[in-house]
């Protein structure tokens, strides 16, 4: 049964498919209308919460196959960090929405400069949800008691002190797994020299664009760079061969009509 959270979308290329719809909304189901002789596409798209209805709306005029996205709604979504009974210390629904649009242009989605401002504004009228901001604080604390030990903060230390650090975490992180988990990037960023904006960035909600595309090239870096794995024979960590990835210059350039290769890309987050 089709979820009644709905928008309406218009102006799909004929050339867009309802997989590459998928991936774009990351819907529950879809009601796709075809158009006649070669025009463009309409579709109802259903989705399981009301936050979700609401970052669709978000990317109203956002490109998809080099065609002009118009997302509308037909009804008010009230969007309060829906409720989740799973075990995962946040949902999807309590990221910041500059966060999700961050992860937009890291895989090389083309997002203007107004709907990232749309996405700021949205953090500046509802606030960062009190689950994503205790995950992020706890991360802090823990993440700070690994890179620089006992009763330490990333958020307490000069970036200089940060960068020596780094390297510490980092092998500890190999030793133990820390980061072999879900929201892993958030674990690995925090331990980075960049620790003290990514914690700014997730826990704010004073942004401007520029910090968007910042934390972008931060995500598309991390997701391009080698994981440590052991040989199969069992000595020295060898470096895994990393899936090709949107480089991170290409994926917050927002100027091009740049779009995601499906063969890599992991199912932007649309909560």
């Amino acid at each position: 049964m089709s979820s009644q959270v709905t928008v309406n979308v218009s102006g799909i290329s004929p050339t867009t498919s309802e997989t590459a719809l998928h991936d774009f909304f990351r819907i529950q189901s879809i009601d796709l209308k075809p158009g006649d002789g070669g025009e463009k596409k309409s579709a109802v798209i259903h989705f399981e919460k009301h936050s979700a209805a609401n970052t669709a709306l978000m990317l109203n005029g956002g490109p998809l196959d080099g065609s002009p996205l118009t997302v509308t709604s037909d009804t008010v979504h009230h969007d309060d960090h829906d409720k989740h009974d799973g075990a995962e210390p946040f949902d999807q629904s309590d990221k910041p929405r500059a966060g999700i649009a961050a992860e937009y242009l890291a895989k090389g989605y083309k997002l203007s400069d107004h709907i990232l401002n749309r996405a700021i504004e949205i953090d500046n009228k509802q606030g960062i949800s009190k689950r994503f901001l205790s995950y992020m604080q706890g991360l802090d604390t823990s993440v700070g008691q690994r890179a620089l030990g006992p009763d330490q903060t990333i958020s307490g230390k000069v970036q200089s002190t940060l960068r020596d650090a780094h390297t510490r975490a980092k092998s500890v992180d190999e030793q133990k797994g820390y980061t072999k988990v879900a929201h892993e990037y958030y674990s690995k960023a925090l331990s980075s020299p960049f620790g003290q904006s990514v914690l700014s960035f997730y826990t704010s909600t004073s942004k401007q664009v520029f910090d968007i595309h910042e934390e972008a090239r931060r995500i598309a870096d991390q997701h391009k760079a080698p994981e440590p794995t052991r040989s199969p024979t069992g000595g020295s960590p060898a470096v895994a061969a990393s899936a090709p990835a949107v480089t991170s210059t290409d994926a917050v350039t927002s100027g091009s009509e740049v779009q995601p290769d499906p063969a890599v890309q992991a199912a932007p987050t649309v909560v």
